[in-house]
C-alpha cells in the first residue's frame, strides 16, 4: 500500500492555519458601491481639493494643520480647495467619473448626476433650505428636551426600548411631531451610515432675519446691542453666544453666510431654546454689514486679546453697539479689525492667552449689562 494514507492516527485536516484575511466575505458588500476615493476627493479629509464648499470639519483639519507645519518649520500637508473638480458632470460632461461607480442600471450606461460625489457611508453636504437628520439617543433627546423645532421623528422596527427611546417617544408626542417607524436599512440609507442607534430627528432649515430688519429692531430698542462673529466655524459656540445674547439683552446676532457655522440642530441645542427668542441674520459680507451699523449710529467693538482698551474702561457700552467676536483660531480677521472702532481686551491675571469665543462673549455682554444697568 503506497503512502501513508491508510495509517492509524493520520492527520485528517490541513496542516496550515487557518488564512488570515477576510477571505472575500466582505466582497459582496463592496459590489455596486464605486471606486475608493482619493485623499483630495474626500470632504471630510484635510487634502480634500475639491469645488464644493468646503465642510467645517475639513476647514478645521486644515488650520490645525497648517498650525503645526508653521511650528515645525515645515509645509502643510494639505489640499489646495477648489482646485480639483469633484462634481458629477451631466450628459458625460466634465467630471463624470469612469468605471464601476459611473454605471447605473443595466447594460453599464452613464448616469447622470449632480452634487458632490461621496463614498458610501458619508453623506454629502446638504443645502441649507434642507432639513436636517439630527441622529442618536442623546442627540435627539436633548433636542426635544430644548424645544428644538422638528417635523419628524424616524424609529427603526425592532428598536431596544430603554429609558431614553421612551422618553424620545412620549416627548415626540405631547409635542404633536409625527414618529414614522422605518426599517433599519432605510434609516442607514437616510443617514448616510453614520451611526443612528434606531432614531432620527428632522429638523427644518432655520428661518434666518433679513439683516436690515435686525438692524432696525435694535434700533428701536432703549439700549441697542447687538452681537457679530467673525469666523466662527463651531455651532457649539454659536449657541452658546445665542445664550448668552439672551441672556444680557442683546437684541441680535449676525455671522456670515460662508466659512462660518449656521443654525444647526447643534446651535439651537446648545443654546437652550434661545435661538427661538433671538433673531439671527447671515450677511453675505460681514466688513460691509459692521460698515452699516457704524452708518446707522453704532459703536462696532472688536474682541482682541491685544486690544487698545481695556473692557473695564469701555465707555461706549452704554450706546448703540456691535460687539465683534473673532474666530476660534486666529480671532478677527485683518480686515474686521480695521473696521472695528475699536478693539478691546478682557483683563485676566492668569498665564492663559485668551479666552474660548463664547467664554469671551459672555464676558464682554455682562460687562455691557451691568455697566448699562448703572448708567441707564
Amino acid at each position: 500500500m503506497a503512502g501513508n494514507s491508510q495509517r492509524r492516527g493520520r492527520r485528517l485536516t490541513s496542516k496550515a492555519g487557518a488564512p488570515k484575511g477576510s477571505g472575500g466575505k466582505n466582497k459582496d458588500s463592496l459590489a455596486g458601491r464605486g471606486r475608493t476615493l482619493p485623499a483630495d476627493e474626500r470632504p471630510w479629509h484635510k487634502g480634500y481639493s475639491g469645488t464644493e464648499k468646503l465642510p467645517q470639519r475639513t476647514a478645521w483639519k486644515q488650520d490645525k494643520e497648517r498650525r503645526v507645519a508653521a511650528e515645525e518649520g515645515r509645509a502643510p500637508k494639505i489640499g489646495q480647495p477648489g482646485s480639483k473638480d469633484t462634481t458629477w458632470g451631466k450628459g458625460g460632461g466634465r467630471g463624470v467619473p469612469v468605471g464601476r461607480g459611473a454605471t447605473g442600471g443595466r447594460g453599464g450606461k452613464p448616469t447622470s448626476r449632480s452634487g458632490p460625489r461621496v463614498s458610501p457611508g458619508r453623506k454629502s453636504n446638504p443645502s441649507k433650505d434642507s432639513p436636517e437628520l439630527l441622529v442618536g439617543r442623546n442627540p435627539v433627546l436633548e433636542a426635544l428636551r430644548a424645544q428644538v423645532p422638528a417635523t419628524a421623528l424616524y424609529t427603526a422596527q425592532g428598536i431596544d426600548v430603554d429609558e431614553r427611546t421612551k422618553e424620545i417617544i412620549r416627548t415626540a408626542a405631547d409635542r404633536g411631531i409625527a414618529n414614522l417607524e422605518i426599517s433599519r436599512a432605510e434609516l442607514d440609507r437616510m443617514t448616510g451610515g453614520v451611526l443612528h442607534q434606531g432614531v432620527g430627528l428632522q429638523v427644518p432649515p432655520f428661518a434666518y432675519q433679513p439683516f436690515e430688519d435686525l438692524v432696525a429692531a435694535s434700533l428701536e430698542q432703549q439700549a441697542p446691542l447687538l452681537v457679530a462673529l467673525d469666523g466662527v466655524t463651531d455651532p457649539r459656540n454659536l449657541g452658546a453666544v445665542i445664550r448668552s445674547a439672551a441672556a444680557f439683552g442683546a437684541q441680535g446676532v449676525f455671522v456670515p453666510e460662508r466659512r462660518a457655522a449656521g443654525i444647526t440642530a447643534t446651535a439651537w441645542r446648545t443654546s437652550a431654546g434661545a435661538a427661538a427668542r433671538v433673531p439671527v441674520a447671515q450677511v453675505t459680507n460681514l466688513t460691509r454689514s459692521l460698515k452699516a451699523c457704524r452708518d446707522a449710529g453704532f459703536m462696532v467693538v472688536g474682541l482682541d486679546a491685544d486690544g487698545d482698551t481695556d473692557l473695564y474702561d469701555l465707555e461706549a457700552a452704554v450706546g448703540p453697539l456691535v460687539v465683534v467676536v473673532g474666530s476660534e483660531g486666529r480671532g478677527l480677521s485683518r480686515l474686521v479689525g480695521e473696521t472695528c472702532d475699536l478693539t478691546v481686551s478682557i483683563p485676566m491675571i492668569s498665564e492663559v492667552e485668551s479666552l474660548n469665543a463664547s467664554v469671551a462673549a459672555a464676558v464682554t455682554l455682562a460687562e455691557v449689562a451691568r455697566r448699562r444697568s448703572v448708567e441707564l
